[in-house]
């Protein structure tokens, strides 16, 4: 396996991968193939890919807004998981934010993925009981 920089040329293996591992895919919106194409290549952002053999096993969208670097969606083949690559990617994405500065690293999970939850734990992230998220959408889409 490697990992590598995510090219627009993943996109639709990026697409399956999210669908075949049920995580949330907002096609209209901040999922949209344009999004991703102008946000790939943005200072803030790390997209990276982890593959094998030509296929991709996994992805995962980091950005940092100056302060603390997010892990926005981490996603790794459900026939693929429990052999590290979700943990090498994410390490990736630490790595590369530290060297931007970033020493704290964050990430949002809903309440009923309880298997991102545990990864989370176990690579050494810390649940915050104390904030609640908020958001405001433009339309359900995004």
């Amino acid at each position: 396996m490697r990992i590598r920089e995510l090219t627009m040329a993943d996109y639709d293996s990026l697409v399956q991968l999210w669908e075949e591992s049920g995580l949330p895919y907002r096609p209209k919106g901040r999922d949209r193939r344009d999004r991703i194409a102008e946000q790939i290549n943005e200072p803030w952002s790390v997209f990276l890919a982890a593959e094998e053999d030509g296929r991709l096993l996994g992805a995962v969208l980091g950005t940092h807004d100056g302060r603390r670097g997010w892990i926005n969606r981490l996603v790794v083949s459900p026939a693929y998981r429990k052999r590290g690559i979700g943990a090498a990617l994410v390490a990736e994405v630490e790595a590369r934010l530290e060297s931007c500065g970033i020493e704290i690293f964050t990430c949002l999970i809903e309440t009923w993925n309880e298997d991102s939850m545990r990864f989370f734990e176990r690579i050494g992230f810390v649940e915050h009981d104390e904030c609640v998220y908020y958001s405001k959408r433009k339309n359900p889409d995004v």
